[in-house]
């Protein structure tokens, strides 16, 4: 990675009828880890950026062939978000102007400081990335809500527990209302298939459920996201965006990791909530919404209240009905309901008989932890039915972490507590190698920095046995 995140080796196409600078400048570029092509006049430039398709264009706007907007229009038609920074001598000024209505990044005046021209090509760079990114996060998204469109219309809420019927219970209850909800919850824990039972359930059902991850975008973009955009509202906005709160409208947005969000976007969120209209970045047009919210957060509410995570007037006005989702490891009765979910859909995904489950396997899938909640075990049993071979998913057919004795995941808990007198620490330390090394001897010793005799010598003077 090159200077401020940005890749090394990016292309850079310099478009200069004078030799000196482009000599000077492909040198410069190449010296800061660029990799310059050049070429000498409009119609060659346009070649180069047809065939090698730049990360940004350097354009001199005095050809010998072709005006220099020319060349500008023709590489904006084609590439609308690529880069061009216009290099202009004073003479020219008004043509530079008229460049960044045409769709230029910016304009640097000859003769130009080192320092400058770098400035200007890194934040150039940096904001390609950024819409590079934010296209390939919206497709992303795109393709995955409707993988978990078909997949949640397989998987209601679970609810075989006490805990998750209260769950299911409210959930019935306030989903007709269109009061605002606040999921809380550990990751995984499936806070979106509740967004999207309760949206179901709702009189806004036959309306769109539109989905926005705060933690999946940087900071910078979540506003653009939710708001939307007009073209022109900034350099590489080509087109009209109309924004994930404009999509909800007459459904449900279901903002995830609410906490997330930049304190001040959260300000203007919260007037969106309170007067019910919003603008789009770039326009002065104050256009009406009308969405139910549901948001979620993985923190415990009022650690993120008090952190400043979450700005405490907006929590005021997401919290009419509050919901927690409690971890799987806490209700361990709606494993074999989740089991034999997750065992029907990615047996039918591959084509494969519906495998079972053998009893030492099902033992360990009720006594493990969970961290990772529903999502982990939904991993797990996909990882099983993939790798089984027979009618059968056997312990050896699990993730490797859940293969674990039970007494490695609870040194791997406990750690070593300082109570304990030295022998009985030396214990617990191995226990916890062998659980970081998932049972693994040549690792775990690895880990404790000994030979692999001493280890087996430990393990059989404090009794362990794997």
């Amino acid at each position: 990675m090159g200077k401020m995140g940005i890749p090394a080796g990016l292309k850079i196409v310099i478009v200069d009828d004078e030799q000196a600078v482009l000599l000077t400048l492909e040198a410069l570029l190449t010296r800061h880890g660029y990799a310059p092509r050049v070429a000498h006049s409009g119609t060659a430039g346009l070649s180069l950026v047809r065939k090698t398709e730049p990360d940004l264009v350097l354009l001199d706007l005095g050809l010998p062939d072709m005006d220099g907007l020319e060349v500008l229009r023709q590489i904006k038609s084609e590439w609308p978000q690529m880069p061009v920074i216009i290099l202009t001598a004073n003479d020219s000024l008004s043509n530079a102007v008229e460049s960044i209505k045409q769709g230029a990044f910016h304009f640097i005046s000859k003769p130009y400081s080192v320092e400058e021209l770098l400035s200007l090509i890194t934040r150039a760079v940096e904001q390609r990335q950024l819409l590079r990114e934010a296209e390939s996060l919206r497709e992303e998204k795109q393709q995955l809500s409707k993988r978990l469109e078909k997949a949640e219309r397989q998987l209601a809420p679970v609810a075989q527990s006490r805990s998750m019927r209260n769950v299911r219970e409210l959930v019935e209850r306030l989903a007709p209302s269109d009061a605002n909800v606040l999921l809380f919850g550990e990751s995984g824990v499936g806070k979106e298939v509740i967004a999207n039972q309760i949206h179901r359930l709702s009189r806004r059902a036959d309306g769109p459920m539109v989905k926005l991850n705060c933690a999946a975008f940087p900071p910078n973009m979540i506003e653009s996201e939710l708001f939307g955009y007009v073209k022109g509202a900034f350099t590489g906005a080509q087109n009209d965006f109309p924004g994930m709160i404009s999509e909800a409208s007459n459904g449900t947005l279901f903002l995830d990791e609410i906490a997330e969000m930049p304190a001040d976007l959260q300000t203007r969120f919260l007037r969106v909530l309170q007067e019910r209209e919003f603008r789009r970045l770039g326009s002065t047009k104050t256009i009406p919404v009308n969405f139910r919210l549901v948001a979620a957060t993985n923190r415990p509410v009022g650690e993120v209240v008090r952190s400043g995570a979450l700005r405490q007037d907006l929590y005021y006005r997401l919290n009419t009905f509050q919901i927690e989702i409690p971890p799987l490891r806490e209700r361990p009765e709606d494993i074999p309901a989740l089991v034999a979910v997750f065992l029907a859909r990615f047996a039918a995904q591959l084509g494969k008989p519906e495998p079972s489950i053998a009893p030492e396997a099902f033992d360990r899938l009720l006594t493990y932890d969970w961290p990772g909640n529903v999502r982990e075990l939904q991993n797990a049993i996909e990882y099983s039915v993939v790798l089984a071979e027979h009618a059968v998913i056997t312990l050896q057919e699990l993730p490797r972490e859940i293969q674990l004795p039970a007494v490695l995941h609870e040194a791997r808990a406990a750690g070593a507590p300082a109570s304990l007198n030295l022998d009985e620490q030396e214990k617990q330390v191995i226990l916890l190698a062998l659980a970081q090394a998932h049972g693994n001897k040549k690792k775990a010793a690895a880990i404790l920095g000994i030979h692999r005799p001493t280890l087996y010598s430990k393990m059989k003077h404090h009794g362990i046995s794997l």
